[in-house]
């Protein structure tokens, strides 16, 4: 299952940032936020949800907007916000949820429809407890209890590209430090030895501020890979801040769900360049051209250049020559244009943030037989407190599947870490003790299980027809 599970408020949320995200990045001048919406309210929008043209009042795009701005995370902010009364079963009156609670402990194993029908039964019998809920509102009333039949076993019982050469090309600069970076790859011309005594060709990932050409952060791997981009993000996000935008090209690492959904939990506004179209991110060219003319000039004849040797090289050369030299572009250095103009970045979170940020989302089934599920042909097993879900919501990065995260389908709260199952400390035979399903209705000295409502009705009802017993009885009967 992929991203288009996501519910309807997530992509609504997503929807109100995009609209008004480009303010953020570049707010408008003393007097202009007006104009800006204006501008907004005249475009036709696509309906996040049916697709349709929509057109939005100015007042609900400034509405958007401040409650964005305001807010350490623009895009949950701008969610709609969940029902007060969500989970709460209206339908069901107390005397309604006492007198199933009532049959579900003395017949655990009866179906829901049999469980339906004596209600209806008892229900005939107690008209003040008003219409009685339909058999939809029943089933969702136990899913949310857990109360799950009990069957028994064995008689026991159960514990297209597109050509873009004839658009025209203009040279473009933001506003602010932090409203939009560029990020990208970089193969080199130079290879390092491996650890298995190879050659490679390492690669180059670069994160560049657009107004100040400042290096966020800078890094060469041996792959190309989603959890290299990630890694390196989350460095430049923990030294710089959270900037506005990102601009990348159209790679795979840069369109993997955990990429897209992490900058979108993040507030950040993801931009790709058009197919076959580099110049579009122009300024990183010119600072590879830097790279292999400067930097790996002097590494040339180097013997058993190793990729640390060649990443300690690299961040001495960005930030003691890039950094804090003349840029012919800005008429200053990356570092004092940086740290000498204004910002829209915001405060980065912390590591273990960042770690659970850039994940994918999605639903797996629990194996209601041993409770666990699979993920990715790994098996992962699930508290015993959350056996009566039948689906569950994760978050997880496809190149770490040392441990995942189970998440609340409607606020994306962390509910538990999930581990691999490891089948050999189950073999050690220790189990704990299941408790049964909580009803509101305990007893301290239960009695025993009554007849069944229905089945007593149908027999008043044919001893009132007066019909002799449909059977002869033998004589030890």
């Amino acid at each position: 299952m992929k991203s288009e599970e996501e519910s309807a408020r997530r992509k609504w949320a997503q929807f109100r940032f995009a609209a008004i995200g480009p303010l953020l990045a570049s707010p408008p001048a003393g007097g202009q936020l007006q104009a800006s919406l204006k501008e907004l309210a005249d475009r036709a929008w696509r309906h996040p949800l049916s697709g349709k043209e929509v057109c939005f009042n100015v007042s609900t795009l400034e509405r958007w907007y401040y409650m964005a701005r305001a807010a350490v995370n623009p895009v949950a902010a701008l969610e709609r916000k969940l029902r007060e009364d969500r989970g709460v079963q209206r339908a069901w009156s107390a005397e309604w949820q006492q007198a199933l609670n009532e049959l579900y402990r003395e017949h655990p194993d009866w179906s829901a429809q049999l469980l339906q029908d004596n209600l209806a039964v008892l229900g005939q019998k107690k008209p003040e407890w008003g219409v009685m809920p339909s058999y939809s509102t029943h089933l969702r009333y136990r899913r949310s209890r857990g109360l799950r039949r009990l069957r028994p076993k064995r008689g026991k019982e159960i514990g297209g590209a597109v050509d873009f050469h004839d658009r025209e090309v203009r040279s473009y600069e933001v506003e602010y430090v932090g409203s939009l970076w560029h990020l990208d790859f970089h193969h080199s011309s130079l290879k390092v030895l491996n650890a298995r005594g190879q050659w490679e060709k390492p690669i180059l990932l670069a994160i560049l501020d657009d107004y100040s050409r400042l290096a966020c952060h800078v890094q060469w791997y041996l792959g190309e890979t989603a959890g290299d981009l990630i890694q390196g993000l989350s460095q430049a996000i923990l030294k710089r801040g959270l900037p506005r935008a990102l601009l990348s090209d159209n790679g795979a690492a840069m369109l993997a769900e955990e990429t897209s959904q992490g900058l979108s939990r993040l507030g950040i506004l993801q931009y790709t360049t058009l197919p076959r179209s580099p110049y579009q991110n122009g300024k990183q060219e010119v600072f590879f051209a830097q790279v292999e003319g400067r930097l790996l000039a002097m590494l040339q004849g180097t013997p058993d250049l190793s990729l640390r040797q060649l990443n300690e090289a690299t961040c001495a050369w960005v930030e003691m020559e890039y950094q804090r030299g003349p840029h012919d572009g800005i008429d200053t250095s990356p570092a004092h244009r940086f740290m000498h103009s204004k910002n829209v970045l915001r405060a980065a979170p912390d590591m273990e943030s960042l770690r659970l940020v850039f994940t994918r989302r999605v639903q797996r089934k629990q194996r209601t037989s041993d409770g666990t599920l699979t993920l990715e042909r790994i098996r992962f097993e699930i508290p015993s407190r959350f056996a009566h879900l039948p689906l569950v919501t994760l978050r997880y990065a496809d190149w770490d599947l040392s441990r995942i995260w189970m998440v609340d389908e409607n606020t994306d709260v962390v509910l538990t870490t999930l581990l691999p199952l490891d089948k050999h400390r189950n073999a050690d035979r220790l189990r704990r003790h299941l408790q049964p399903a909580a009803v509101d209705t305990p007893e301290a000295n239960p009695r025993p299980p009554s007849p069944a409502p229905l089945l007593c009705q149908l027999m008043a009802e044919y001893a009132a027809t007066g019909l002799p017993p449909a059977y002869i009885p033998k004589p030890e009967d």
